[in-house]
């Protein structure tokens, strides 16, 4: 069952949660760096607000969106934290936009969606999986891209771990898979389940588990 705002605004309020490594992923630096994000881009399920303050400070038009409204103010003060205030975050729950036309419009099109480890939260609830990518497909423009670094269940890793045959059967019509790939995610070592996961702890003090990352186009 997917979980409720209180759930999630637990993890913030307490800062324990292992997302919250206090820089973006290096798998969506990468990204950037190889010139797959453009236009206006949504970073949904944003959490700390790394990707979005990320993707401002370098120009990009970005909107941070979670469902959690603590994660919302986590991650505006991380932004003013760091010297990018213009950062935008906004409480939205993506699993609405199919049933409240009005947030669809209020959020508008975006060329790139960047989901850092949200998709696999609907891993064993198909209606909200299902819903989920009804939503991305509603957000994304036509010919834009969505990218989604999930948690692998094929090597060593932490969390809700999905197939890359899940990812492949989520986004069939109306979407063209162009690239699946193996890559990592980056946890904190100190907070489980990355924690606890037995992996090398790296001199940060955080360790990486298994993902994948896809490049999806909508059609």
């Amino acid at each position: 069952m997917t979980q409720l705002p209180e759930f999630w605004n637990v993890a913030y309020d307490n800062d324990t949660a292992p997302w919250l490594i206090g820089e973006p992923q290096p798998a969506i630096v990468g990204l950037e760096a190889a010139g797959l994000i453009r236009g206006r881009v949504l970073d949904p399920g944003c959490g700390g607000g790394e990707h979005t303050i990320l993707l401002t400070r370098l120009g990009y038009d970005v909107l941070g969106v979670d469902l959690s409204p603590s994660a919302v103010a986590y991650a505006s003060r991380n932004a003013a934290e760091k010297g990018v205030p213009q950062a935008r975050f906004r409480a939205v729950d993506m699993l609405r936009i199919g049933t409240d036309p009005e947030i669809a419009t209020a959020l508008g099109h975006f060329d790139t969606i960047v989901d850092s480890a949200l998709f696999h939260v609907f891993r064993e609830d198909p209606t909200a999986r299902a819903a989920y990518v009804d939503a991305l497909h509603t957000l994304a423009a036509p010919g834009g891209v969505v990218h989604i670094l999930a948690l692998s269940d094929a090597g060593p890793g932490f969390g809700p771990r999905i197939s890359d045959t899940l990812i492949r059967e989520s986004f069939t019509a109306g979407w063209d898979i162009e690239e699946l790939r193996a890559a990592s995610y980056r946890g904190r070592a100190d907070v489980a389940p990355a924690g606890t996961a037995g992996l090398p702890v790296g001199a940060d003090g955080t360790v990486e588990g298994a993902a994948w990352l896809a490049r999806i186009r909508r059609l």
